[in-house]
């Protein structure tokens, strides 16, 4: 159970403040069931409902300022994803994302970042597939480092990029 002012990390939708645990009088919703009110950060403005008892929902508390540190400290030694078959690389891009584990999110970060650099020595540019992904695995990542260890997002970009050289 999540606390009034907690951050969270929501699934897709990424770092959330809990703003209420209510029973909201909205047409549709199970007016018995308890709910979070979250607040994502990347859009202030609105606003999500979700059960409070649902344990099919990917979410988690914030990693600690320690835990950052810890994870920061191991980018370098943490490998890419080995993907065998192109047809899987959505695939595994997906599962490793829908994990919610910052080092997999850095092996995917990894994995586009050579894939990307392989691409632009043969003069091609990054697929739609592997953009996406970066942008998903690098806005999750870069933020919630920053904040867990109360740094800004672009320094937390310099650490992790230069730990993927």
């Amino acid at each position: 159970m999540f606390n009034i002012g907690d951050y969270i990390v929501y699934g897709h939708n990424g770092i959330c403040r809990v703003l209420d645990i209510t029973h909201p009088d909205i047409s549709g919703i199970d007016t018995d069931r308890l709910y979070y009110v979250l607040m994502p950060e990347k859009t202030k403005g609105s606003r999500l409902f979700c059960p409070a008892d649902d344990d099919n929902i990917s979410i988690r508390r914030v990693i600690s300022a320690d835990e950052a540190k810890e994870i920061l400290s191991q980018t370098k030694d943490i490998e890419p994803l080995e993907i065998s078959n192109d047809r899987m690389r959505d695939a595994s891009y997906k599962l490793a994302i829908k994990s919610s584990d910052l080092r997999q999110w850095i092996q995917v970060l990894k994995t586009l970042l050579i894939r990307k650099k392989e691409r632009e020595e043969l003069g091609k540019k990054i697929t739609a597939t592997d953009e996406r992904y970066l942008k998903i695995a690098e806005d999750a990542l870069y933020s919630e480092l920053a904040l867990a260890t109360g740094r800004e997002v672009c320094e937390i970009q310099e650490i992790i990029l230069s730990n993927c050289a």
